[in-house]
């Protein structure tokens, strides 16, 4: 707990003075609300910022588990077809540079304003990041213990899965904290090219209305979201590697 005191004190430092600025700098409310008006949006509009965060959850979540599920494939068979590689990441880094505001009208249109679009942005978003961390991952296996595999007469699978798959683990987890940070502002844009609920139409909304404190509040609970996600991959990763957490309290 004591790491998180540093971030603390800034971030309540920050939101101190954007309260003093906001109450007596003479700014209007519509240019820049104060962190108490939020508050009190947030609350007062409780309900309906739950109601349109749980379909940008949704979206999220289910484009985040497709998103997985591919890097790892993906990962796999270009670790097993070397040749598979070269021609692949071109491909992939391509679509990383493809700016998502102009993507995501066109998946809009191809393929409807339900779910499956804004599922599909996100596995966009969040695939390139786990997909290259697995492949370093499975690079870092440490030759001698794979010559010595070999010399047992393990198989390529068995390889692959008592040494090179154990050795990218831990760069799974680096690429699935990087990637999570980008899923929910991947369905936010998804939602902003159109749907029907979501953070992002109610972002709009207010935005259209002249309501900085209303875009602010659903702002707000995209970024508890994402700090919630990014805790969830923490846990999961301390939880499926307690040896390397002991190590890293024992460095202390």
């Amino acid at each position: 707990m004591g790491a998180a005191w540093p971030a603390t004190l800034l971030v309540a430092a920050i939101i101190l003075s954007w309260e003093l600025y906001a109450r007596y700098s003479g700014i209007k409310a519509t240019t820049l609300p104060a962190p108490s008006r939020v508050v009190e949006q947030i609350v007062v509009n409780r309900q309906s910022l739950i109601d349109n965060a749980l379909p940008t959850i949704a979206a999220t979540l289910s484009g985040f588990a497709l998103s997985v599920a591919s890097a790892f494939l993906s990962s796999v068979l270009v670790d097993f077809v070397r040749p598979l590689r070269r021609a692949l990441f071109p491909v992939f880094i391509i679509s990383q540079t493809l700016p998502l505001v102009a993507i995501a009208p066109l998946v809009v249109l191809w393929f409807g304003f339900g779910l499956l679009p804004k599922i599909l942005l996100v596995a966009l978003v969040t695939f390139f990041p786990m997909m290259v961390a697995l492949v370093q991952g499975y690079d870092s296996t440490d030759k001698d213990m794979e010559w010595l595999l070999r010399s047992m007469g393990a198989t390529r699978l068995q390889v692959f899965l008592k040494a090179r798959l154990p050795s990218a683990i831990p760069f799974f987890f680096t690429g699935l904290r990087i990637s999570i940070t980008y899923a929910v502002v991947g369905a936010i844009f998804a939602e902003y090219s159109g749907a029907a609920k979501g953070l992002g139409i109610y972002m709009l909304s207010a935005k259209n209305n002249f309501r900085p404190d209303l875009v602010l509040a659903a702002v707000f609970c995209s970024a508890l979201v994402t700090l919630v996600l990014f805790g969830c991959t923490v846990l999961i990763e301390r939880l499926s590697m307690p040896w390397e957490q002991a190590r890293k309290d024992g460095g202390k």
